[in-house]
């Protein structure tokens, strides 16, 4: 039986590919891992210090989803309106940093543990504050970040 290549442009049989894919994708590939190594220890260091009650509204997943995406707005205008990043920025701090910190499976089993023990208004209104403040985060500081730097070069 015959099966396709994954990609039809790299043959890893020849050599001089497999060093080139090789170079282009393994340090990508790490620094998203040092990265999310660095940003699942903040999130785990906030769920330490501020820990939720059975059944409680998970604030900190919620704040942490905020900041989180506050900060990927930011990022993202400044690498592409302001800065010329070099390669491997928006990989390690975009993907792996917030990546990391962010955490829509941990919402996913808050939502769930909500439901399940009882506190299903809890648990939906946790799922919708979630995703609107999230997405107002990463809109507002986007915008904001663009203004600030249309403010500084005029």
């Amino acid at each position: 039986m015959h099966s396709e290549p994954t990609d039809p442009d790299v043959d890893l049989r020849v050599p001089a590919q497999r060093r080139e894919l090789a170079r282009g994708q393994w340090p990508v590939i790490a620094v998203v891992a040092a990265g999310g190594a660095i940003g699942a220890c903040a999130r785990y260091a906030s769920a330490l210090l501020w820990p939720t009650a059975t059944g409680a509204f998970p604030w900190t997943t919620l704040w942490v989803n905020v900041i989180g995406c506050g900060v990927i707005g930011v990022f993202m205008v400044v690498i592409t309106d302001v800065w010329a990043a070099h390669r491997l920025v928006r990989p390690f701090f975009g993907t792996g940093v917030l990546g990391g910190f962010t955490t829509f499976s941990t919402y996913a089993v808050d939502i769930q543990r909500l439901v399940d023990g009882g506190h299903a208004r809890t648990g939906l209104l946790y799922l919708a504050s979630t995703l609107l403040a999230a997405l107002a985060a990463v809109w507002a500081a986007a915008n904001l970040t663009r203004r600030v730097i249309e403010w500084r070069q005029s």
